[in-house]
């Protein structure tokens, strides 16, 4: 991870969580808001600055392939990577412009420059969503919605009411929410919550699968991992070209390789070849150690 921004030790997004279990009023589907963003209110584009995106796997997936740039170009670019003492795993932010306002740089005069595209904090807004971790036997952790209610925004004073479930549909959600479950499956593992610590190698690979598609994709390619596990032939084509599919590719691997979950299935002849003397982690450390001499690193 390049262009760290040392900040406190604390986890950013923990630091928000807690805000929001202790002082955000909860709102369920069907509550109701009013609420409306348009060119002709006072405060237009000026919540667009000086404010923490932070950006899922998908949000970086999706903007990147909008602007026409490979997922190492738009980190470089566009996205802090900010390091805490205690951070467990990778964070990317959103890297606002140099200017007084801190304006985002797909802002333009008429709105967002990239709308159909924008990540997942900006479609929520003025929504936000807390979720706690599902428990170990099963149960659904806790999720509900809160209203980011704040004075400088004037589209609190329009007429439209919308209730959560209007909007979250209104602002394509859905497809957005589907990813974010599955990176929750990744941060929120029940590892950490034993104590675990990811080792620098792991937490690059890590970023760079989630992140750095373009790059996880040479490591893909370009190393011994297809070789060593089973992966069915039409999903291989399918990640050569389409980053959806190899970023579910990509979730799958992290779960393997980082908390020994079974997401991937080592071939019977390389099993057979190393039996007694490779265990799944060993697997792990050998494309590893291909990933920090020519891919991922």
């Amino acid at each position: 991870m390049s262009d760290p921004e040392n900040v406190d030790s604390m986890d950013p997004r923990e630091r928000l969580q807690e805000k929001i279990l202790s002082d955000y009023p909860r709102l369920g589907p069907d509550d109701t808001f009013k609420f409306a963003c348009h060119s002709g209110v006072s405060c237009f584009n000026r919540c667009c600055g000086d404010v923490n995106i932070f950006l899922s796997p998908y949000d970086v997936l999706r903007m990147k392939r909008r602007l026409k740039m490979t997922s190492g170009d738009f980190l470089e670019k566009y996205a802090l990577m900010p390091v805490q003492k205690d951070m467990k795993t990778p964070v990317v932010v959103l890297r606002m412009n140099d200017d007084e306002a801190k304006t985002c740089p797909f802002l333009t005069d008429a709105g967002c420059g990239i709308y159909s595209d924008r990540p997942w904090p900006c479609r929520m807004y003025p929504l936000g969503l807390a979720a706690q971790k599902d428990t170990p036997d099963g149960w659904r952790g806790e999720r509900f919605y809160f209203l980011l209610e704040e004075k400088v925004c004037k589209g609190f004073d329009e007429a439209r009411e919308w209730s959560v479930r209007q909007w979250l549909d209104d602002q394509g959600i859905d497809e957005y929410d589907v990813w974010g479950e599955a990176f929750k499956e990744l941060t929120l593992h029940r590892f950490f919550e034993e104590g675990g610590v990811l080792s620098p190698q792991k937490m690059q690979m890590m970023f760079t699968a989630c992140y750095d598609l373009d790059k996880f994709r040479e490591f893909v390619f370009g190393s011994s991992l297809l070789q060593r596990f089973d992966v069915d032939e039409d999903f291989i084509e399918d990640m050569r070209r389409d980053d959806e599919e190899l970023l579910r590719f990509a979730f799958l691997w992290l779960r393997f390789s980082l908390f020994g979950e079974k997401t991937m299935k080592a071939k019977a002849e390389v099993v057979e070849a190393f039996k007694g003397k490779l265990d799944k982690k060993e697997l792990f450390d050998a494309a590893s150690a291909e990933s920090s001499e020519g891919g991922p690193g």
